[in-house]
């Protein structure tokens, strides 16, 4: 297809550390360990399985259409942790690229930060494996963390900063048009109220931007993705997870408060998160306080305003728009 045309069914990766698995009641996917790590190409073959890659593929060409995130001669510069989320998503980008109806290139980029015990034979050689090109950065960044940011404190905030700086270096250097990162729909969420709670901000992360300096397309393709099931995929595939935890920061505790908050509602009210996420995507200026997203000011009765007024009526969610069946039925009492 010519240029400008979006990809409809592919995907990016992670430049996060969050490597976390999480807890799942199904048995069918072992953990492995480096040293009885199977091929790349062993892909598990169960029909349980095959369903959740179609799901996962089919989350990531939702959200890349949506956004218009790659196109075509987009040279995508993927960025891998070593996280379960990052090597979930190669396999997957590099599987919806065979019948992508435009051509792109794939770089994908690992930043060894010299942290202690960073098995750097990893993933190199897992990138070889797939015949996917590559480019290892080597960065002492964890040396400059340790000297600025005191013991027992959070350090994944310089850390980020610094992390940033390197891959839009290397996104120069390689000529890449698009920086793919594998935040998902849960990362999203958890930022939205992270923002809300302790920010005084309605914000989260977008599925798409341009860097400050406008030099650099942001996408996460993951958009959509739910991170229990990456979870299971990367099991799954029993890629050799490298932790998260090699830099001895702990997480941030108010980001770990919003993750209790949100598992809770999960378990308690299904269905609930999945409002929240629709509701993302459903935002009326009009009926918030903000005077940068609608001119309030310039507001007349010659001026129609969407939902206008609804404002007085209390919210009516029999059958609320976009929302799942589980939140209906929620709502309906049964």
């Amino acid at each position: 297809m010519a240029g400008g045309v979006p990809i409809y069914d592919i995907g990016a990766l992670s430049v996060r550390c969050n490597t976390r698995i999480i807890a799942d009641s199904q048995p069918e996917f072992a953990v492995h360990t480096f040293s009885d790590l199977p091929t790349p190409h062993a892909v598990p073959r169960s029909s349980t399985f095959l369903r959740l890659k179609k799901k996962l593929e089919r989350s990531v060409g939702e959200a890349i259409a949506d956004f218009n995130m790659i196109e075509d001669g987009d040279t995508v510069m993927v960025c891998v942790s070593g996280g379960k989320d990052s090597f979930s998503l190669l396999s997957i980008l590099l599987a919806l690229r065979e019948r992508a109806p435009v051509d792109f290139r794939i770089v994908a980029m690992n930043l060894d930060q010299k942290q202690p015990g960073f098995p750097d034979d990893v993933l190199p050689a897992h990138f070889a494996a797939l015949g996917v090109e590559y480019r290892i950065v080597t960065e002492d960044t964890y040396a400059i963390v340790k000297d600025k940011i005191p013991a027992g404190k959070t350090s994944c905030s310089l850390c980020s900063r610094l992390r940033r700086g390197i891959i839009y270096r290397t996104a120069s250097e390689i000529g890449a048009t698009k920086i793919a990162l594998g935040h998902h729909r849960d990362d999203m969420i958890e930022t939205l109220f992270l923002n809300l709670f302790f920010g005084g901000r309605i914000k989260s992360m977008p599925p798409k931007l341009v860097s400050d300096d406008g030099q650099h397309v942001v996408i996460r393709p993951l958009a959509y993705c739910v991170e229990k099931d990456l979870a299971r995929f990367a099991r799954a595939m029993a890629y050799p997870i490298i932790p998260c935890n090699l830099c001895g920061s702990q997480e941030n505790a108010q980001r770990r408060q919003i993750k209790h908050m949100l598992n809770a509602w999960a378990d308690a009210h299904p269905g609930r998160i999945e409002s929240i996420f629709t509701a993302m995507k459903n935002v009326v200026p009009s009926h918030l306080l903000d005077e940068k997203l609608f001119d309030f000011k310039k507001l007349t009765k010659e001026v129609a305003v969407a939902e206008g007024d609804v404002a007085f009526d209390p919210p009516d969610f029999d059958d609320p728009v976009g929302a799942p069946q589980a939140v209906i039925s929620m709502v309906r009492g049964h």
